[in-house]
């Protein structure tokens, strides 16, 4: 016989913050296993060291953009302008490394590029009623202006070896890229997770007017999240630079619908309200781990994109049941609390 003080198995789970992960994302996780054993079994190159060490290197830049994007989709928002922004932070990198800055001041400057972007997109967006998507989709033509008129519309090459240590060099035996994704990711968390910052930002997403009524200060929410999303995609900038040794003002195209698709994929609602950093981490290597098993089985490109296509789709419909569901179970929740008072009222007068 059990105790009373004995926890359920419900609560118990609710309380650990694994289990509780672990139930959000059981899906993503499945999907993510079922994928690596399906090219494992079907290509002889993909469980190689070295090939899974590409994986986490391509798609670092994308985690880092996904990163930043989760956070403004958690708050209900959304931000198109990350891909030029990493274009634009790419090519002020290089520029400042080729005349001889410090690494440390050229990744500074181009972060301090990308917190001013997201400033302008956050203030924007906070103080008029303009929708995220057309205040990003604009910010995202002027960014990419910019990196164009820096650099001629011609790529800038690198010369400096310690800048382009950044994306190509190791430590610890993992690739750089891999441990800023790291770094980002604790940062992250500790911000969302354990700062009343990160609980208004969960609170607005989830009822903006009821956050407001609370006492939260929405405007101010909204703007330091964009900022957040547009240093994440700064850094990415500088990775992506250092990797190609040179600052490409053309690059960047999509990368947004990428990242989307791995916040997505991670759990993360569109509507605002829901999502883990953890989650988006699932879906960005379900989604580094389907382009290089595409690349590895030869698969046609023209394919490619009709597979990426679907993967954003699908998950774009996965997160619209998950919403269906929730409303109903929240519907039906509510109905029943309401005819509560009314059947007791009746059982009175019957007695």
């Amino acid at each position: 016989m059990s105790s009373k003080n004995e926890k359920p198995a419900a609560k118990l789970s609710e309380s650990n913050p694994l289990i509780s992960w672990l139930k959000k994302n059981l899906g993503a996780l499945i999907a993510l296993i079922a994928l690596v054993l399906i090219l494992s079994m079907t290509t002889s190159t993909f469980m190689v060291r070295t090939n899974l060490l590409s994986v986490l290197r391509n798609i670092s830049v994308n985690t880092l953009i996904a990163f930043g994007i989760t956070c403004v989709l958690i708050s209900g928002g959304i931000d198109l302008s990350v891909g030029s922004t990493v274009a634009a932070s790419g090519v002020i990198a290089v520029r400042l490394a080729n005349a001889g800055t410090p690494v440390f001041a050229c990744v500074l400057a181009a972060m301090v590029f990308g917190m001013m972007i997201g400033l302008l997109n956050g203030y924007i967006i906070s103080h008029t009623t303009l929708p995220p998507f057309i205040v990003t989709l604009s910010t995202q033509i002027i960014v990419r202006g910019v990196s164009y008129i820096l650099t001629g519309g011609q790529p800038t090459q690198c010369t400096n070896d310690a800048f382009n240590n950044l994306g190509t060099g190791y430590l610890f035996g993992l690739p750089i890229p891999v441990i800023a994704d790291i770094l980002a990711a604790i940062a992250l968390i500790f911000i969302l997770y354990r700062t009343k910052f990160g609980r208004h930002v969960y609170a607005i997403g989830g009822n903006r007017e009821a956050a407001r009524y609370a006492g939260v200060d929405v405007k101010k929410v909204q703007i330091l999240v964009f900022i957040i999303s547009g240093i994440m995609a700064s850094l990415a900038g500088v990775i992506l630079a250092a990797r190609l040794y040179s600052g490409q003002p053309a690059v960047g195209e999509g990368f947004e619908r990428d990242a989307i698709a791995a916040s997505v994929l991670g759990g993360t609602s569109f509507n605002g309200g829901i999502g883990t950093l953890g989650g988006t981490v699932i879906g960005a290597l379900i989604i580094g781990v389907l382009y290089n098993g595409m690349n590895l089985l030869r698969i046609n490109t023209y394919w490619q994109y009709v597979v990426k296509g679907s993967v954003i789709l699908g998950a774009v419909y996965i997160d619209f049941l998950k919403k269906s569901k929730a409303f109903d179970r929240f519907t039906i929740t509510k109905h029943k609390k309401s005819a509560a008072p009314e059947q007791a009222a009746e059982e009175k007068k019957e007695k």
